[in-house]
């Protein structure tokens, strides 16, 4: 495979160092070297430490907490790269922070992942890898190619290796679509929870609509926050007769008071991927469990590269 990568290049920031050495091992390429610093004022500098003109350069930084450093990791780096003459700069975002604020809610509100976007291609993205888009339409706010990765092939070999006579449940109306798509994977029936949300991170009421009783329900979403709707999601699942209650999200934010809530909770266990670096206290809570998005990116870096369909990964 290096044969084929010689004239590509990868960086990453401070954002999930990580799965971007993991992405480099799958490659079997070194991961290159830039210094991202900052002043005692708090600003950003950037310094690329390696030779890019005429390559072709993929940049890994999800933008999760703290969101705006790291997205301001992401654009100054673009920059520099783009005044050292690279060919094509490609962002490999596996978390788009600011995704949930993708419309107009109420009045005299910005639509912000609108604004991210437009921030990268003033910089000088030319392409966008990313990673279970919270809403599709994001897609739509760049005018440069974006290819949108899944991590169900990843999740669904571990609920089909870990857990059996199961049923999908979407959290809210909005995960159906996904929560469908998994089920009929699966040969599995679905039930979807019925809620009302107050505020934002406040669920008010639930209700479920579908029959769980006796099953292994498994809650799916594209993100877990606070962990607020799962928690109670799992709460009214087991009053409903389900036998035992998991939870496979794609983006482990886990903000707030969330490890204390699942903790407490009845879920037995939470599946989540790499996409966002795991915190101490994270790593230490003995419900989670991470699975590894490195292969799925490498392979579409590799096939973006070559000019290859990313969408056969998915095939």
């Amino acid at each position: 495979m290096k044969s084929m990568l010689k004239d590509m290049k990868v960086f990453t920031g401070n954002a999930n160092r990580p799965l971007a050495e993991s992405i480099c091992r799958h490659l079997d390429i070194p991961l290159s070297t830039a210094e991202v610093k900052r002043f005692s004022d708090g600003e950003i500098f950037v310094e690329i430490k390696e030779n890019v003109r005429g390559r072709d350069i993929f940049l890994i930084q999800p933008t999760c907490p703290p969101v705006n450093d790291h997205l301001m990791e992401l654009v100054i780096m673009v920059d520099a790269m783009r005044r050292a003459s690279a060919r094509r700069i490609t962002v490999v975002i596996p978390y788009y922070g600011y995704a949930r604020q993708d419309r107009k809610v109420a009045p005299r509100v910005p639509i912000t992942a609108k604004v991210v976007a437009e921030m990268m291609m003033v910089v000088g993205v030319r392409r966008v890898l990313t990673l279970d888009l919270h809403a599709g339409q994001i897609q739509g706010f760049f005018n440069i190619p974006v290819d949108n990765l899944y991590a169900a092939p990843i999740l669904l070999d571990y609920i089909k290796r870990e857990c059996s006579n199961i049923i999908m449940v979407s959290p809210d109306a909005g995960g159906v679509e996904r929560t469908r798509a998994f089920a009929k994977r699966l040969g599995a029936d679905m039930a979807i929870i019925d809620k009302r949300r107050e505020r934002a991170n406040v669920c008010a009421a639930m209700n479920v609509i579908g029959d769980v009783k006796g099953k292994t329900a498994i809650l799916l979403d594209d993100m877990v926050d606070t962990a607020g709707t799962l928690c109670s999601a799992a709460d009214i699942l087991i009053e409903r007769g389900a036998r035992e209650v998991h939870a496979c999200c794609s983006h482990g934010v886990l903000s707030g008071p969330a490890i204390e809530r699942l903790e407490d909770s009845k879920i037995k266990t939470l599946v989540i991927t790499d996409s966002i670096p795991l915190r101490d206290k994270v790593r230490n809570c003995t419900k989670i469990k991470v699975l590894s998005i490195a292969e799925l990116i490498g392979n579409a870096i590799s096939c973006i590269h070559s000019e290859d369909s990313v969408s056969s990964l998915f095939v």
